[in-house]
């Protein structure tokens, strides 16, 4: 077990509180087939809806996900939508406050989404306004619940909970008792976060609260966040920020050592959607301060998350799990970046399941591929032009010996998967302990399956794949390529 994945297993000791904007995310899923002929618009053809915590609400369920104690302090209306969002926290198991507001309409955003594609998102909310009763309840339930907790998120989505007044209030209790406290902020003024802990803006926020620009490719890069870090620790007095950079991943300066900036890379391979990613990326930040982990292992595990998250359609979380298996194909080895593709069976299924959500085809082929030659590259190159993305199920050293003999792989199975995943026309590779492929046909579901020297009707694979509605494909096969040939030349 890895350092990075004992602290995961600690997650479900951590305490965290979490405060903020919630709302109700609303995907409305469908099918754009026609233009309206009324004007240049697509006509949408709705097929599904889902409805999940939005805003601070899907901070707090990336939590719980991970295994994270968790308590949530916000303010719903007094309709449908906020007894939906209480229903939500309680299914999960968070221990919540929601304040109730009869004259103010729970938010709502609705997104409308076709495959992959935002078509539209429809906002309602309106501008809150705090009584000096609502207040006084606000303060003195986060009182009680900050004495409880590691570590304090505060998820400002500038919907009115973490105003000009309730903010600094907020982050003098924190002082008060030790606690940590973390900040998603919005907007360009940074006076009600003073005395923060940690501030985590995205570049476009860290730009707007210090009025500079910033360019992540130029080679002044560092120089001008380590000015514009200074700006903010001198006028604010925060302690520490993390400015997410999108694809150029985050990067992390402290006002004790402003020029020594740590930045780390993105982990993402697919990006689908990147609605909620901030939220899972403060979520695992908490989760890893809260269990003392270095703050750059807590990047790192942030990134793993992220990297996790954009993988997948509509606001999304990650489970302790999926990090646990993110960080194994990710956190050793850091000069073999092919190990981002060998991958496991479950997370095979989650990521061709959202590229079929996309319109993707899925295509999949199999095999020990002992001795990878010639004829196992036309192969791969057949397959591919018949798919958008290719899936390869390669045997077990295990597997191998059963089907081959003792004396059989000749080749130890890391080295065949790091093989087949250096192969350009390969995206992902998945290694399994079974005789036959069916359990992993079972699992990813292929749209196609592709393979040589296999007839189709005494091809138990293919027949899986047609019996669901798939189709199979018998490749070309090169002459005068075989493996056991090989095999044979080598023992002379």
């Amino acid at each position: 077990m890895s350092l990075i994945t004992s602290y995961i297993n600690k997650f479900q000791n951590v305490h965290i509180l979490c405060v903020g904007d919630i709302m109700l995310d609303e995907f409305v899923y469908g099918t754009v087939k026609r233009i309206s002929p009324e004007a240049p618009v697509p006509v949408f053809q709705p097929t599904k809806k889902k409805k999940m915590l939005g805003g601070a609400g899907n901070v707090a369920a990336n939590l719980r996900a991970l295994g994270c104690e968790t308590a949530f302090i916000g303010m719903v209306g007094d309709d449908n939508q906020g007894r939906l969002i209480a229903e939500k926290l309680e299914e999960m198991g968070a221990h919540s406050h929601l304040i109730v507001l009869p004259n103010w309409p729970t938010i709502i955003k609705t997104r409308m989404i076709s495959g992959a594609t935002h078509l539209l998102r429809s906002d309602r909310e309106e501008k809150m306004n705090m009584s000096d009763a609502t207040y006084n309840e606000f303060i003195n339930e986060f009182t009680k619940l900050a004495k409880k907790a590691d570590v304090i998120l505060l998820s400002d989505y500038n919907k009115g909970v973490l105003n000009e007044k309730t903010t600094p209030a907020v982050i003098k209790i924190c002082e008060k008792f030790g606690k940590p406290v973390i900040i998603d902020p919005k907007g360009e003024h940074y006076e009600k976060y003073i005395g923060a802990t940690l501030v985590k803006p995205n570049l476009k926020e860290f730009s707007e609260a210090t009025g500079m620009t910033f360019d992540p490719t130029s080679p002044n890069f560092h120089a001008t966040v380590t000015d514009g870090a200074k700006k903010l620790f001198d006028k604010h007095h925060i302690h520490n920020l993390i400015v997410t950079l999108s694809e150029h991943g985050m990067l992390y300066v402290s006002a004790q050592n402003p020029d020594d900036i740590l930045q780390i890379p993105t982990v993402a391979k697919e990006v689908y959607d990147v609605s909620g990613a901030g939220d899972t990326s403060m979520a695992t930040l908490g989760a890893a301060i809260g269990s003392e982990m270095s703050i750059k292992d807590a990047m790192k595990l942030a990134n793993n998350a992220s990297g996790i998250v954009v993988g997948k359609i509509g606001t999304a979380t990650v489970s302790a799990a999926e990090l646990m298996e993110s960080v194994s194909e990710n956190g050793a080895d850091d000069d073999w970046k092919q190990k981002r593709k060998i991958i496991t069976a479950s997370r095979a299924k989650q990521i061709a399941e959202n590229m079929r959500a996309q319109g993707k085809v899925i295509g999949f082929t199999n095999g020990c591929f002992d001795c990878c030659h010639l004829g196992h590259l036309y192969s791969f190159v057949q397959a591919k032009k018949n798919c958008d993305v290719l899936f390869v199920g390669m045997n077990s050293d295990v597997s191998v010996r059963r089907n081959k003999g003792p004396e059989r792989p000749i080749q130890d199975e890391k080295t065949r998967a790091f093989l087949l995943a250096s192969l350009e026309m390969i995206d992902y590779v998945i290694v399994f302990d079974d005789d036959t492929a069916l359990p992993l046909i079972d699992e990813i579901r292929p749209d196609i399956i592709a393979k040589e020297g296999y007839k189709i009707e005494n091809w138990p694979e293919a027949q899986r794949v047609i019996s669901y509605g798939g189709r199979a494909i018998e490749l070309q096969r090169m002459d005068g390529y075989s493996t056991s040939k090989l095999f044979e030349k080598i023992r002379g």
